[in-house]
C-alpha cells in the first residue's frame, strides 16, 4: 500500500488522518493559549483593545481605515463584553483562529473516493498532516497567533478561501460543492474585514493564478489550458441559485462588519447600506491610496530586504522546505501539481507585494509569506517521509540514517526558532518582535494604579507634558487620535481596562492650576526631577514602553 493510500480513507468511520489533524489543532490551541497574557501588549494591540472597549462602552462604531479592518473591533466587543478585559482575553480571538488553522489542511487533502481527476493534484495523507503541523508550529504563525492584529486571521481566512476553491474544483457532489461555495464566500468576506492587506491577497492570487496557468501550458497542456480554465470557472460558479446564494452571503457578512453602529446596533436603512459598501470603499481609497500618494511612499529595497531578513531569521525552515517542495514538484519526474505551484507562486508574489503596499516595515509581514508557503513545504516533508519509507523497504541503513539526520536538523531548527521567537524574550534580538513592543512588564503598573485610584473622584491618571497632551481638544473615543495620544500607548488600554479617568496638562502651570493632585501622574522620563519637587509624597517608577526610545515615569501617591 502506498503512502498516499495508507489511511482508512476520508469517508471511513475512523479516519486516522482527520484524527491526526484534529489532534494537532488541539495542540496548536494549547500552544497559543499557554502564557497568552504574559507579554505586555504592543502599541497596535493596545489600539485595537482600547477602541474595542470604547465601542463596548459607547455602542458607537464606524469603519475607519486608519485603524485597520473592522473584524477584530466587532468581535472583540462581544468577547470583552462576556469576559474580563485582560491581555489574554483580548488576544483569545486571534489565538482561537490560529489554533484552529491546522484544520484548513483537510480542504487540500486528496480524496480517495473521488472520481474527479483534479483530486489527484492535491495533497496526499502525509502531506496533509505535514501541512497541519506546519500551520501549528511555524514560528511566525505561532507568534502572531498570540498577537492582537488582523494579519493571522487574514492569512487563515485566505487559506480557507483557496481551500474551498480546491474543494469546488474536485467534487462532483452538489451538496459538497454548495457547502464549499458558501464557506468560501463567508471566508472571503471575513478576510476582507480583517485588514487592508486583503488587497495584497487579491493581487497575489491573480499573479499566482496567471503563473500557474502559464506553467500548466508550458509543461504540455498546450491549447487545453484555456479549456481547463473555462471548466474551472464553471465549477466555481455552479448553478445560478447557488452562485446568488454565495454572493448574498458575502454581502451579508460584509454588511455586518462594515455597517456603522449606534447604541451597539445596526440601523436598517439605505444610509447604513451605503456606508457599509460605497462609504467604506470611499474611505479606504481616500486613506490608503490618496493618503499614500500625499507622502506615504517609501523605497522598496529597504522594506524588501527587511522582509527577507525576517523570513530567514525566523522562518528559514518553512521557506527552505517550500523551495524544495516547489522545485521537485516542478522539475521532477512526476506530473506537476497546480496546488503546489499556485501556493509557491503566491508566496513568491508576497515577497514583493507586501513590502510595496505596507506603510511600515514590520515582522508581521512574514505571516503573509509563510502561510501560503506551508503547502509546498508540506510537499517537501512528504518527499522526506517517502524516502525513509522506501529506504526501510530496501533495508538501506545509510538512507534511513541520512533522512533521520535531515529530519532531526529540521525539527531542531524549527524548535529553536519557536522557543526563540514565540516564547522568546521581547528584546531586539528576537526577529519577530517589533520596536513598539514594551520592554518592561506592565503588570506592576496596573496593580499600583488600581490601588491608588480606588475611591478617588475626578481625574485618576494625569498625563503631563506636550509629549502626551495635544494643544487642542483630543477625543480618542474613536480613531484617528492625535500623535500625543498615540505617544501614551499602550497605557490607554490598561487604564481603560481598570476604568481610570484620564486627563492631561501640557506644563507646570497647568499642574499648578489644578485644585488637587490626581493619585497618578505619568510623564516622560526626562521630567522626573522637575516633577519630583512638585509631587511630594508620591513614589516614582519608570517603565520602558518600547524596545527603545520610549520611557515614562509614573508617580503614584503613597
Amino acid at each position: 500500500m502506498s503512502a498516499a493510500d495508507s489511511s482508512d480513507g476520508p469517508g471511513s468511520r475512523f479516519d486516522r488522518v482527520t484524527a491526526a489533524v484534529v489532534a494537532i489543532s488541539v495542540l496548536a490551541l494549547a500552544a497559543r493559549f499557554v502564557g497568552l497574557g504574559t507579554r505586555p501588549v504592543h502599541w497596535d494591540e493596545a489600539r485595537v483593545g482600547y477602541w474595542s472597549l470604547r465601542f463596548l462602552d459607547t455602542g458607537a462604531f464606524e469603519y475607519r481605515p486608519v485603524a485597520g479592518g473592522p473584524f477584530l473591533y466587532v468581535v472583540e466587543r462581544h468577547v470583552l463584553g462576556l469576559a474580563d478585559a485582560t491581555d489574554a482575553t483580548a488576544r483569545a480571538v486571534v489565538a482561537v483562529i490560529g489554533g484552529l488553522s491546522p484544520l484548513v489542511a483537510l480542504l487540500f487533502r486528496r480524496r480517495a473516493s473521488s472520481t474527479s481527476s483534479p483530486s489527484r493534484d492535491r495533497l496526499d495523507d502525509i502531506e496533509t498532516v505535514a501541512m497541519s503541523l506546519l500551520l501549528a508550529v511555524s514560528p511566525a504563525l505561532l507568534y502572531y497567533g498570540r498577537f492582537l492584529r488582523g494579519d493571522l486571521p487574514l492569512a487563515v481566512f485566505g487559506l480557507v478561501v483557496v481551500g474551498c476553491v480546491v474543494r469546488l474544483l474536485d467534487t462532483d457532489d452538489a451538496t459538497v460543492a454548495r457547502r464549499a461555495r458558501y464557506l468560501g464566500a463567508a471566508a472571503l468576506a471575513f478576510a476582507a474585514a480583517t485588514s487592508a492587506f486583503f488587497v495584497g491577497y487579491l493581487v497575489c492570487w491573480l499573479a499566482a493564478a496567471a503563473l500557474t496557468v502559464d506553467q500548466h501550458r508550458l509543461v504540455g497542456a498546450g491549447a487545453d489550458a484555456r479549456e481547463h480554465v473555462t471548466a474551472a470557472i464553471e465549477r466555481l460558479r455552479g448553478s445560478t441559485r447557488s452562485a446568488l446564494g454565495a454572493v448574498g452571503l458575502f454581502l451579508l457578512v460584509h454588511l455586518y462588519f462594515y455597517a456603522p453602529r449606534t447604541d451597539g446596533t445596526i440601523q436598517p436603512s439605505l444610509a447604513t447600506v451605503e456606508a457599509a459598501f460605497v462609504g467604506a470603499l470611499r474611505k479606504f481609497y481616500g486613506v490608503r491610496v490618496v493618503g499614500r500618494r500625499q507622502g506615504g511612499e517609501h523605497q522598496l529595497l529597504p522594506y524588501l530586504s527587511a522582509h527577507v531578513e525576517t523570513l530567514l531569521a525566523a522562518s528559514v525552515v518553512v521557506i527552505g522546505l517550500a523551495a524544495v517542495g516547489f522545485l521537485v514538484d516542478r522539475y521532477g519526474r512526476g506530473k506537476t501539481r497546480t496546488v503546489i505551484a499556485f501556493h509557491a507562486y503566491w508566496a513568491g508574489a508576497s515577497l514583493l507585494v507586501f513590502p510595496i503596499i505596507t506603510e511600515e516595515s514590520a515582522a508581521w509581514l512574514s505571516v503573509h509569506t509563510v502561510a501560503p508557503a506551508v503547502i509546498p513545504a508540506a510537499a517537501a516533508v512528504g518527499l522526506l517521509v517517502r524516502y525513509v519509507s522506501d529506504s526501510l523497504d530496501r533495508d538501506d541503513a545509510v538512507g534511513v540514517t541520512v533522512a533521520a539526520l535531515i529530519a532531526l536538523a529540521i525539527a531542531g531548527q524549527l524548535g529553536v526558532a519557536v522557543m526563540g521567537t514565540a516564547y522568546g524574550p521581547t528584546t531586539p534580538e528576537n526577529p519577530l518582535v517589533h520596536h513598539a513592543q514594551p520592554a518592561d512588564d506592565l503588570d506592576p503598573f496596573v496593580t499600583d494604579v488600581s490601588a491608588a485610584i480606588a475611591g478617588n473622584e475626578g481625574v485618576d491618571v494625569l498625563f503631563y507634558g506636550s509629549t502626551f497632551v495635544a494643544n487642542y481638544d483630543d477625543d480618542p473615543d474613536r480613531p484617528p487620535a492625535s500623535d500625543a495620544w498615540g505617544n501614551r500607548l499602550p497605557l490607554p488600554w490598561y487604564l481603560e481596562r481598570i476604568g481610570a479617568e484620564t486627563g492631561g496638562v501640557r506644563d507646570a502651570s497647568g499642574l499648578e492650576r489644578m485644585d488637587s493632585r490626581p493619585p497618578v501622574v505619568v510623564a516622560d522620563v526626562s521630567q522626573r526631577s522637575a516633577l519630583s519637587a512638585r509631587l511630594p509624597g508620591y513614589e516614582a517608577s519608570t517603565y520602558r514602553l518600547s524596545l527603545w526610545d520610549r520611557e515614562v515615569v509614573v508617580f503614584v501617591r503613597a
